[in-house]
């Protein structure tokens, strides 16, 4: 047992870093794009990066008639519904103060895991659950106890956590019969049609004004290959080995990494106060993942 837990917990862990960082490289892309040019561009090159992959390790699967319609339901909640909610939050928010309210999914995931397929916690993992998203709450509240959280951002962001919620269940059943490279690269492809039209209509022009620099081209490579490829498949894989409840706990550190980030790249200001709700989230991930033994 001890011999695959670094190699499991790998996955999730990578996954939430690059999420964590893709807050960062979508607030500088934010300066010179709008939100759905922004999804579009880099749901391109995720889908030519992923079926390179796939060419190149030959890494193909069939896949059945009957599943296209999950594949699409799926592709409807994320990336399309989940990118526009966190995209158009982040529009409003700072990117630390949107991984906070992305990082509240764990919250919901039990109730959704349990509805769905029966999956239990156990007490340790409750209780770890409640710390981390304490810790959470520590870094958005303000010295007059008020959160420094926009409405709008609010709103879309909300959007983004049920979108999440739902799509986390459709993937569960795709990872029944595929593998996570065959569910991402359609997924993401899926996604590439639904943006286009919105992006003719209404960001085309703008964007072809934009005259690329290094920043951009750097921001959204980091953000296709990182957040929108390798991440997905590592979550999709952490879903398969964890179930939806387990994995979605690592969300918590989301904010953690996005924290960090934003104060080396973006300087974001960071307070001995965010020093202190990141440490309860590590350690609530850490208790909630001691012992896996059902209740």
């Amino acid at each position: 047992m001890k011999k695959i837990r670094l190699p499991v917990y790998f996955y999730p862990l990578a996954a939430m870093l690059f999420w964590g960082m893709s807050f960062v490289w979508t607030s500088i892309l934010l300066k010179y794009f709008q939100p759905v040019s922004i999804i579009f561009i880099r749901l391109v090159i995720s889908s030519l990066f992923l079926f390179s992959l796939s060419f190149i390790f030959n890494k193909w699967e069939k896949v059945q008639r009957s599943d296209f319609w999950l594949f699409f339901l799926s592709a409807v909640f994320n990336p399309f519904l989940y990118f526009l909610g966190e995209n158009y939050g982040l529009k409003y928010s700072s990117p630390t103060t949107t991984s906070v309210i992305i990082a509240t999914i764990p919250i919901f995931s039990p109730i959704v895991a349990y509805f769905f397929f029966r999956e239990r916690l156990t007490l340790l993992n409750i209780a770890g659950l409640f710390l981390s998203f304490g810790g959470v709450i520590i870094m958005l509240i303000t010295n007059d106890l008020s959160l420094s959280v926009d409405k709008k951002g609010i709103l879309f962001l909300s959007e983004a956590v049920m979108a999440a919620l739902i799509y986390s269940v459709l993937v569960r059943k795709l990872t029944f019969r595929y593998k996570p490279l065959t569910i991402i690269k359609y997924q993401n492809l899926i996604g590439v049609f639904l943006f286009l039209p919105l992006f003719m209509m209404f960001e085309s022009r703008s964007t072809f004004f934009v005259k690329p620099n290094f920043e951009i081209i750097s921001s959204f490579l980091l953000l296709s290959i990182l957040a929108s490829s390798l991440s997905f498949v590592f979550y999709t894989k952490s879903i398969q080995i964890l179930g939806i409840s387990k994995a979605n706990i690592f969300s918590n550190l989301i904010p953690v990494f996005t924290a960090i980030f934003s104060f080396f790249l973006l300087a974001e200001h960071f307070t001995l106060q965010k020093l202190a709700g990141m440490l309860l989230v590590i350690t609530g991930v850490y208790i909630s993942e001691i012992n896996r033994r059902k209740v």
